[in-house]
């Protein structure tokens, strides 16, 4: 038996008796091979490396089912795969990425790409709760991350919105908002911008940035500027309630965070710790942006979608605004406000080069 098949037999077989899998350090690697593909139920040590999404990470410490560029425990060693003997990186066909096995029963949304059994990647073109990729075509449709089948999720320098543009969209931007810290936090949802068509995906960033550009006064607020708000935010029926305190949870970050259960939501699902270090978003770029991300990707709000999915599906920007802030701006509630987000949408697609497409308003 080859050491590779001893390796795996004794995964398996530690697995199927309820045993953390602690994985063996890896070979060194040149800086264009790929390490072994990351699995959500191995344990890595720190400086330990995976490879993942065409990148190779380190682990910084002890970790486990945390994802590579949604955790900060893992350290991004740049892209792989890229020369001959490469195993895993994004130059290759399906077989060649490394994406978290399908599982059922498991919430997917929009633009989640799994790898399943048979050893072909699928991108979800719909929400669903764990359907079969090979069943169901309405909520999956096969991925290639070569670009065959699929759009490759963007790695650094890879977004639909290049930092020229992104500059002349926030030309007072506060230096807090970085293009870079912006660029991190793709990892953590790679669907967004990389959905549809590429008018869709650049329309679907427009709409991001200009939501974005209207809650925080063109990127120049990192925090709430009403701080008599601020003890507000803390529900207490919550088993958890506020271990940073009772003010602590404030709006940040450029989707403007707040309380203390969107917090816990917002770290549970990118694997941060954001209940007892809420600071973190407003000291972080790629976690501020990371949080709006995943409110934009994963939150219906007050609406009956999310925003991604609005874009994504052809609703149009105006279900974004609902889905951000509902009757408080749409139907009436505060018109002038709706067409400054309005505004800042049609001027972010006429930069990107795309019509803003129909149903602006709500």
């Amino acid at each position: 038996m080859s050491r590779q098949r001893f390796i795996a037999f004794l995964t398996a077989l530690a697995v199927a008796v309820g045993l953390a899998v602690l994985v063996p350090f890896a070979s060194t690697a040149s800086a264009t091979d790929c390490a072994a593909a990351w699995s959500s139920s191995s344990v890595y040590t720190g400086g330990q490396t995976a490879s993942y999404n065409g990148h190779n990470w380190s682990a910084k410490w002890w970790t486990q089912g945390e994802t590579p560029g949604a955790a900060d425990v893992w350290a991004d060693q740049g892209g792989c795969g890229t020369s001959s003997g490469g195993t895993g990186g994004s130059t290759g066909g399906s077989s060649s990425c490394s994406y978290p096995a399908w599982v059922a029963g498991k919430s997917y949304v929009t633009g989640d790409i799994v790898q399943y059994s048979n050893g072909s990647d699928y991108i979800a073109t719909h929400d669903n709760p764990g359907y079969d990729p090979t069943i169901s075509t309405w909520y999956w449709s096969p991925y290639t991350c070569s670009g065959g089948g699929g759009t490759t999720p963007p790695s650094n320098g890879g977004f639909v919105v290049s930092e020229a543009q992104f500059n002349s969209m926030f030309p007072s931007r506060n230096p807090f908002y970085t293009y870079a810290g912006l660029t991190a936090a793709l990892s953590a949802y790679p669907g967004f911008a990389t959905t549809g068509s590429a008018t869709v995906q650049k329309q679907e960033a427009a709409a991001f940035l200009a939501n974005v550009s209207h809650e925080t006064g063109g990127l120049v607020y990192i925090v709430e500027q009403n701080t008599s708000n601020y003890s507000h935010y803390c529900d207490t029926s919550q088993p958890y309630g506020c271990p940073a305190g009772q003010s602590a949870y404030y709006g940040r970050g450029p989707i403007q965070l707040s309380w203390n259960f969107n917090y816990k939501a917002a770290g549970d699902a990118l694997g941060i710790d954001l209940l007892d270090n809420p600071n973190l978003v407003q000291t972080d770029p790629a976690v501020a942006w990371k949080t709006g991300l995943w409110y934009w990707d994963t939150q219906t709000g007050p609406g009956t979608m999310t925003p991604h999915n609005a874009m994504v599906n052809g609703a149009g920007f105006g279900e974004t605004i609902r889905s951000i802030n509902g009757s408080v701006e749409c139907n009436g509630g505060n018109p002038a406000e709706v067409q400054d987000r309005v505004n800042a949408y049609e001027n972010f697609t006429s930069i990107l080069g795309v019509p803003a497409g129909s149903n602006l308003s709500c």
